[in-house]
């Protein structure tokens, strides 16, 4: 399936399971589901269940927004203790739409309690108190941590009864835009069918070869390689290190939780020379999360300056990570430099990075899943190498194996179920049903304001004066329906013509006369002012000395 048909039928209202290979573009298609039911002021509720992962949604844990924390299981006084807690009260009976990424870490018991929760504060039956489901993931990447003795079928939340209940559309994304290497691909896609050639094996094999890049990336299985790494490449390097301390507000409990998961360390040391990982997406200032690079210098302000492999100088700044409930509200922010040291980072942490290469030691692999995570991360076999590998690095959960093919079959009948004009007519049933807007207008200014970082609040007084336009009301209908004096109407006018052009407000405009003065008035004083300045509308005024007045000015100004 696309990722624009898996966008529409998410848009229905459908509950949904989307997945797909690494790379295929899940976390993409649900920031562009999110930014969809923003902008029609939706309430969505955004986890995952990790931290990490929750963070690139600017979301929070599913543990967290629930109230399960660490529990195996809730009784019905745990229950009520929960629903006394407002703030949990106020969210979960608000929510329209949930939100799990990264569902394959979830424990099978922590999703029945995620379901036991909603229907208890909601007072219903319905699967997941009858709000939207939206989970994602890929079952074929490191499984839910549980007991030693517990076997994945009872871990994996896919075989829950809590999963049958909500009876969800699977999504399958198909389309690839990580991997640019079809050797590549092929190796990842043979892993995920559980039959590795021989080709592909000997492929891996001859990859123990030094690549071309600098002082790639280290991956390994366990933390303690990772750390003696990053320490002695550190320690090698000769002058001042510079520390920079994490500033964090809000609720101190998800606080914690925001500094075992963030992967900007509250405290950062950085030397001249340091090799670094960029852990923050940020387009406009050219670097992802992933992006590999050397600190250059420290500007005068103290900012590292970071040249990235491809040659770009980045002054990395502070960002936050932050943590909103689904007003906007914000519960915790993380502000550091978007930095980590990057001789050498776990498989874990690389988990939904994007890698230009590698030097990979998979010969400890101690989990399916963890060889196919490590090797999914990079774009082609030109950027690898791999030292060593074992049995467990090429293998997949065999419970998985089955699942996915049977989630691709599922996803088969749900493209040829869901037609366009049926998934179009429900969306708009969707929106209706969770109280969103429909108003065109005002869902074009609330993505405006989405995309400027602004918070999606009340309607804007331009839009408010518009629609009334829209319907046909006359300037002194709108003073007398507003309480606005018609020079403020006159400035929204002005406003209107530069927000909605499309706007008929013919039935406004002066007389030529009036729009000719003002017109001759305002072209010889810009002609008089310096570039960039702002005409006020006095010197227009004064230079036609009383002649028209302020309001017809505006009035002329929008039309000139």
């Amino acid at each position: 399936m696309n990722q624009e048909k898996a966008l529409s039928i998410l848009k229905s209202g459908t509950n949904v399971f989307l997945t797909g290979s690494a790379g295929a573009g899940k976390t993409y298609v649900l920031n562009e589901y999110i930014k969809y039911l923003k902008a029609r002021k939706i309430p969505v509720s955004i986890t995952a269940s990790t931290g990490i992962a929750a963070t690139h949604l600017q979301g929070t844990t599913i543990h967290a927004w629930s109230g399960i924390g660490i529990r195996d299981s809730l009784s019905q006084r745990n229950l009520r203790a929960l629903k006394e807690k407002k703030y949990l009260k106020k969210n979960i009976e608000k929510t329209k739409v949930l939100i799990i990424d990264e569902i394959s870490m979830l424990h099978k018991k922590q999703f029945e309690m995620v379901n036991e929760v909603l229907q208890f504060f909601r007072d219903t039956q319905d699967p997941f108190g009858g709000v939207q489901l939206v989970l994602c993931g890929d079952f074929f990447q490191l499984p839910p941590v549980g007991n030693s003795d517990e076997t994945n079928k009872e871990k994996f939340c896919f075989m829950s009864q809590a999963w049958l209940d909500a009876q969800l559309s699977i999504c399958y994304l198909t389309d690839q835009f990580r991997q640019t290497d079809t050797q590549l691909n092929d190796i990842l896609n043979e892993i995920r069918s559980g039959l590795v050639s021989k080709r592909s094996i000997e492929l891996l094999q001859s990859r123990k070869e030094a690549i071309g890049t600098e002082e790639p990336t280290r991956l390994y299985t366990h933390n303690l390689d990772v750390d003696r790494i990053n320490s002695q490449q550190m320690a090698e390097i000769k002058g001042r290190k510079k520390i920079f301390k994490a500033r964090i507000k809000g609720n101190l409990k998800l606080a914690e939780t925001i500094k075992r998961s963030i992967m900007a360390p509250e405290s950062l040391e950085l030397k001249k020379d340091a090799k670094v990982m960029f852990v923050k997406n940020n387009y406009e200032k050219g670097y992802l999360n992933g992006s590999l690079g050397r600190v250059l210098n420290f500007d005068k302000e103290g900012h590292p300056v970071i040249r990235l492999n491809n040659g770009m100088d980045i002054r990395a700044e502070t960002e936050d990570w932050r943590i909103e409930d689904e007003t906007g509200k914000l519960l915790v922010s993380y502000r550091q430099v978007p930095l980590r040291l990057a001789w050498a980072i776990t498989v874990h942490k690389s988990q939904g990075m994007t890698l230009d290469s590698a030097v990979m030691d998979l010969s400890n692999t101690f989990e399916k899943g963890q060889g196919y995570v490590a090797l999914s991360r990079i774009k082609g076999l030109d950027g690898l190498q791999l030292n060593g590998f074992n049995h467990t690095t090429l293998e997949v959960d065999s419970l998985a194996l089955r699942a996915d093919k049977r989630f691709q079959e599922l996803s088969s009948e749900a493209e040829q179920q869901f037609e366009e004009a049926l998934l179009e007519q429900m969306a708009v049933n969707f929106i209706k049903k969770s109280g969103g807007l429909i108003d065109k207008d005002e869902i074009r200014e609330n993505k405006r304001n989405l995309e400027k970082g602004k918070k999606v609040t009340k309607k804007s007084t331009y839009l408010i004066t518009k629609q009334l336009i829209d319907k046909g009301y006359s300037l002194e209908d709108i003073v007398i329906e507003r309480d606005l004096t018609i020079g403020t109407v006159s400035t929204h006018l002005i406003k209107i013509a530069a927000l909605y052009p499309q706007t008929d407000l013919s039935r406004f405009k002066p007389e030529a006369k009036v729009i000719n003065k003002v017109k001759k008035a305002r072209n010889k004083l810009l002609k008089e002012i310096g570039p960039g300045e702002h005409l006020s509308l006095k010197p227009i005024f004064d230079m036609l000395k009383g002649q028209v007045t302020y309001d017809q000015i505006k009035m002329a100004l929008v039309f000139i």
